[in-house]
């Protein structure tokens, strides 16, 4: 796996992952009514801080984008 996730890009990513896995639990929201929303809100934010942690993200791969200087 080559990283093709910037540093801006990574701090994004945590910021947005984190904000999203806490969201459910901290947010009194109809939405968080519906398992749906209740579970797959904090799974895109754990792919989120995931990849950053990894510097990878396959969907980049796929759409050739990088965002890594190195």
């Amino acid at each position: 796996m080559t990283a093709n996730v910037g540093n801006l890009d990574r701090i994004a990513r945590i910021l947005l992952g984190a904000a999203l896995i806490a969201l459910p639990f901290l947010t009194e929201f109809t939405l968080w009514d519906m398992p749906a929303a209740r579970v797959g809100v904090p799974i895109v934010g754990a792919v989120l801080v995931l990849t950053a942690g990894l510097r990878f993200c396959p969907m980049y791969r796929l759409l050739g984008i990088n965002t890594c200087r190195i």
